[in-house]
């Protein structure tokens, strides 16, 4: 089979074996700028590529899962608008697949990602949870009495809930939503903003803030206030027990992760405390969860496999 996430920056692909072992990967850039057309070319040439090496290797590619960002309709394999992509309404699973010959199931990125998180990573063990992925945008994946929240598709788009109401536009058509403050992009633009610096990305400014720098500092806390805020409301409604948080800006570690945790106690009263992680799966979330609903939808819905080892992202399946 074949697991395939396809991010605002980039998509990274792999072929699968039955254990969800990886035979062969793939990195291709996400041609954004070039157009939607142009990433569902993108998208359909990388399946394509995938599928040849498994011929290559006399394997037959039995289910290919794809996650996308953005407001995804999974029953119906749409892609019902993604702001990163330009995306709106596209039938994107039918599309791929009469491009390709594979079968396709489609999922949401940052909910493939949970489910894998949910199965085998942080949230292992957890009934409510809130995993959160912070990069190119932020978004959330929800799950309440162990089981996802979906909303047609509509549910965790946590990047859009308001915390800055006379802030900055949102690519969505808001103003002062959680993107703007608290994504990797918004990070290092309000950063060069403030200095006239330019930097290498969110990286450089968490650098710089390790390293002291009062603008960095500003920046990095004005972010971590707008997740805190963010997770608080989240936090209220859900009961959540667990927050799980990936992405990019997560590979910071501690330098957010404490920040935040001590601005979400300051904004909870009677609510419950959830505990503040990092993901363990990494970058390879998205792709372990794209695997495993590949390897539902190839064994007609059953149980997702279960963990036992060392292999894609640091897990065998049996």
């Amino acid at each position: 089979m074949i697991a395939l996430d396809v991010g605002g920056t980039g998509m990274k692909g792999v072929l699968l074996d039955r254990a969800l072992e990886p035979l062969a990967t793939v990195r291709r850039p996400t041609p954004r700028r070039q157009g939607p057309d142009a990433v569902v070319d993108a998208i359909a040439a990388t399946l394509r590529e995938l599928d040849s090496r498994a011929r290559a290797a006399a394997l037959t590619v039995r289910h290919a899962g794809v996650v996308v960002p953005g407001i995804v309709d999974e029953p119906a394999g749409r892609a019902l608008r993604a702001v990163n992509l330009g995306w709106h309404d596209v039938p994107l699973a039918a599309l791929l697949t009469r491009r390709t010959g594979l079968p396709v199931t489609l999922g949401h990125d940052v909910r493939a990602a949970g489910t894998a998180e949910a199965l085998v990573g942080a949230a292992r063990g957890a009934r409510d949870v809130l995993c959160v992925a912070v990069g190119t945008g932020v978004a959330a994946a929800v799950i309440c009495d162990g089981r996802p929240v979906t909303g047609a598709g509509l549910a965790g788009e946590l990047g859009h809930l308001v915390v800055a109401p006379d802030g900055d536009p949102c690519a969505c058509g808001g103003r002062g939503c959680l993107e703007t403050v608290a994504s990797a992009a918004a990070v290092e633009a309000a950063y060069v903003a403030r200095t006239g610096r330019t930097v290498a990305g969110a990286a450089e400014v968490a650098a710089r803030v390790a390293g002291g720098d009062p603008a960095a500092r500003a920046v990095w806390q004005r972010a971590a206030n707008g997740l805190a805020t963010a997770l608080a409301a989240a936090t209220t409604l859900l009961g959540t027990e667990l927050v799980v948080v990936g992405g990019g800006l997560a590979e910071s570690g501690e330098l957010l992760l404490a920040p935040v945790r001590a601005g979400l106690a300051r904004r909870l009263t009677f609510q419950r405390r959830p505990q503040v992680v990092r993901a363990e799966l990494g970058e390879a979330a998205g792709r372990v969860g794209a695997g495993i609903a590949a390897w539902r939808a190839a064994d007609g819905g059953h149980p997702a496999p279960v963990p036992l080892g060392h292999g894609p992202a640091g897990v065998v399946f049996r």
